[in-house]
């Protein structure tokens, strides 16, 4: 059996993600679920694991800080909501990762690659984890709802939870939810700046989508990375600078 521990603070995430490892990987065993980065940093003292499940932000001690102590030691695997700076990264690194939101797909990867690599060493993570702890994080106030016009006179207020995708022509953005609609006059790079990066990705220079809207993910017949939406009949295309987000899918 390969030993394996999970660091995750939000009790949800820490269940889902014990769940999907065992559902995917029966020859592992959880030996200790985490709730902070402390706790995880005792749990690789005490029960050697051979695999860290590694939330990014954590309490007491980040992912990061975890993962020096864990450099050499045990494998480790990033659970991560970072935007494209940091999947860029681990990709850069070859490190292995998982995106949030968390699915049987991502988690099914993660385990095929983390279990080729259980036939070696575990790699030093030094460089990476330099780079990774001087990564730009966007701090602040997310956008929590969208002031949006519906006709000429009406606005309506739509809440972030609400919108499937942002989609900008020249003049306007539309916002989209699953049964309203309206426009605003902000750009999907202003908007980008001002959204949660854990649940709204730029997928395309003219579009922005919630993570949690999305159905599936495949390929039209020129091969182009398509995006299914639930309760919506469109689909929505990802451009090749942002394809690489949707690999693990």
């Amino acid at each position: 059996m390969t030993r394996v521990v999970i660091a995750e603070d939000e009790p949800l995430l820490r269940n889902q993600l014990k769940d999907l490892i065992a559902a995917t990987w029966p020859e592992a065993e959880v030996v200790h679920v985490a709730e902070n980065g402390l706790q995880a940093i005792r749990a690789l003292d005490e029960q050697a694991p051979e695999v860290m499940f590694l939330d990014i932000h954590m309490p007491e001690a980040s992912g990061i800080e975890v993962a020096h102590h864990a450099n050499g030691r045990c494998h480790v695997v990033f659970v991560t909501a970072y935007d494209q700076y940091a999947v860029a990264a681990f990709e850069e690194g070859a490190v292995d990762y998982v995106m949030k939101p968390l699915s049987l797909a991502r988690i099914a990867t993660a385990v095929k690659r983390v279990k080729d690599r259980l036939q070696s060493a575990p790699q030093n993570l030094s460089g990476l984890l330099t780079h990774l702890k001087e990564a730009p994080v966007r701090k602040g106030v997310y956008l929590r709802w969208i002031r949006a016009s519906k006709g000429a006179e009406d606005v309506q207020l739509i809440t972030s939870d609400e919108i499937k995708y942002f989609q900008s022509d020249t003049k306007y953005t539309r916002v989209v939810g699953t049964k309203r609609e309206g426009f605003i006059r902000k750009s999907i790079k202003e908007l980008i700046d001002q959204l949660d990066p854990s649940t709204f990705w730029q997928i395309h220079r003219s579009t922005i989508v919630n993570l949690n809207a999305i159905e599936s993910v495949g390929r039209d017949m020129n091969g182009h990375v398509i995006l299914r939406l639930k309760d919506r009949t469109e689909t929505l295309q990802v451009s090749q600078p942002f394809a690489h987000l949707f690999r693990q899918m």
